[in-house]
């Protein structure tokens, strides 16, 4: 079945996925793609959003794409950057600000009557982030809206559905962004919101139905929300023909081998567990580079998942439960991007697995995995619970890894998040976990001094992982957490708490 959507164009801008994701609330699908790699055009694309971007029109080499191929035939909106990309190639100009234009400011000029500016109030807060400014608007095009010291805030080209705002409707700071973006999505793109959770379940099971049909998948299950819900849908559709196997590579949580497999039980799933610990402690020995790590963990999942699923006759096919945003963070702008880490399930497989991919959740956003997931009946353990990095453990292993070291974390890490559950706080926090530091320090306990192990806390509120700010835990929760890891993990005599934002810093410390 056929579903409506919005093409987003990404000029490398860091607030392309925040577009996608206020066209998502909307119940409207929307893909990304780059600006030099775009689709083919289907008649089911209802209208363009061009993105922002770090670099100015005025640049010999800017992005820049073939305007004709959309004006007259679809609606556009350009954003910041992709409105200056608009007037620049219709013959305006664009020059430098005389002061970047970076924060808050207010509509100060709206012409009402606009459709793209219908419900938007004089004096409506909204967000700038811009070295450049249009000073003249191509002929045959109006100025909209404005702010005090920015004359071109909005436009539209005359006889056209295409429109330009300098500022960014996506991000929250734009109080009525949302309004806007509603407005061109659903008024003057003219699509329908009826792309829903539900909507979403029943398309892609008659879709993998039609595409698996008698064929054999199988599925490495993490215990995660992402591969959980990747198998409801392969299941719903195939049934018995899908085979789960759950590795455990020495690195998961304390006791979550056992509880995993157990939490299946109830959901119809075939699940096979495979211990696997010593093959991972043996590949991991002596590494201390995370990416060297993560390679040697991925290679190693890899051996043992293909031995197991050769047990297994005439299968065809891996599901896998990667979502929409590896799959563009795996696309650059420019060629290949800055590696900052290894995505465990995004680049396809070696040659000898022979196993065609299938990865339903690939269009989707973390949240609307969740959302799915509802849909199904999954239960609010399974869906609620904070995001586990695929090599586990070993990333927040600063150093080499043994087991001893392991087992310490598992501790540590079981008593932090036993302690945010026991005090309802484990769902105000995006993602929680502790991290083992390479170094020791001296303490006293009892009459004794101590020279031991430092272990760093971490929880983080987010909404989907690409931005996220350190929970702001209370004191007394952090006073005694710290007092119960020392008094019962052996080995450890200082716990730190880390404050850092993403950006900067990551999430994972590895």
């Amino acid at each position: 079945m056929a579903t409506e959507q919005i093409l987003i164009l990404d000029f490398g801008s860091q607030f392309t996925q925040l577009i996608a994701r206020r066209v998502r609330e909307l119940n409207v699908y929307c893909e990304i793609h780059p600006y030099n790699n775009i689709p083919p055009i289907s008649p089911d694309v209802k209208g363009v959003i061009l993105s922002g971007s770090p670099c100015s029109v005025r640049d010999a080499d800017s992005p820049t794409i073939h305007l004709a191929a959309f004006r007259h035939r679809l609606p556009l909106l350009g954003v910041c950057y992709g409105a200056q990309l608009l007037a620049h190639s219709s013959g305006g100009e664009v020059q430098p600000s005389a002061i970047r234009e970076y924060g808050r400011a207010r509509l100060n000029a709206v012409e009402a009557q606009n459709r793209l500016l219908q419900g938007i109030d004089l004096q409506s807060q909204v967000w700038m982030s811009h070295g450049d400014t249009i000073t003249q608007l191509p002929e045959a095009f109006d100025v909209i809206a404005s702010t005090d010291t920015v004359r071109v805030a909005a436009f539209q080209a005359q006889g056209e559905e295409t429109y330009g705002i300098q500022f960014h409707p996506e991000v929250t700071h734009s109080l009525q962004g949302k309004q806007l973006l509603k407005n061109f999505v659903v008024d003057i793109c003219g699509c329908s919101q009826n792309w829903t959770a539900d909507s979403f379940v029943d398309t892609t099971v008659a879709g993998l139905k039609e595409k698996l049909g008698d064929d054999k998948v199988v599925l490495g299950l993490s215990g995660g929300v992402d591969s959980s819900v990747a198998a409801m849908l392969i299941h719903r559709a195939i049934g018995k023909n899908l085979y789960c196997i759950f590795v455990d590579n020495g690195l998961l949580r304390k006791d979550e081998f056992e509880g995993v497999l157990d939490s299946y039980k109830t959901l119809g799933l075939n699940v096979k567990g495979v211990d696997a610990k010593e093959p991972f402690y043996h590949a991991l020995a002596g590494l201390t580079d995370p990416e060297a790590k993560r390679k040697a963990i991925g290679k190693t999942f890899i051996d043992v998942f293909d031995q197991e699923a050769h047990r297994i006759e005439d299968v065809s096919w891996l599901g896998q439960g990667t979502i929409y945003p590896d799959v563009i963070e795996s696309v650059s702008v420019k060629g290949p991007s800055a590696t900052i880490k290894s995505h465990h399930n995004v680049g396809g497989l070696p040659d000898f697995m022979k196993l065609k991919v299938v990865e339903p959740l690939n269009t989707l956003f973390k949240d609307e995995v969740r959302a799915v997931g509802r849909s199904m009946g999954l239960p609010e353990f399974i869906l609620g619970r904070h995001p586990f990095p695929g090599p586990g453990l070993a990333i927040r292993i600063l150093g080499d890894i043994t087991p001893e070291k392991v087992q310490i974390l598992q501790e540590v890490d079981a008593l932090f998040i036993d302690g945010l559950r026991r005090e309802g706080l484990y769902d105000q926090v995006w993602q929680a976990g502790a991290i083992l530091l390479p170094i020791q320090s001296v303490g006293v306990m009892g009459d004794e001094r101590t020279y031991e192990r430092v272990v760093a806390l971490r929880a983080v509120t987010s909404v989907d992982g690409m931005t996220a700010d350190w929970a702001h835990l209370p004191y007394t929760f952090l006073a005694d957490i710290s007092n119960e890891i020392i008094n019962k993990v052996k080995g450890v005599n200082r716990v730190v708490y880390d404050i850092s934002s993403k950006p900067p810093a990551t999430i994972e410390w590895e």
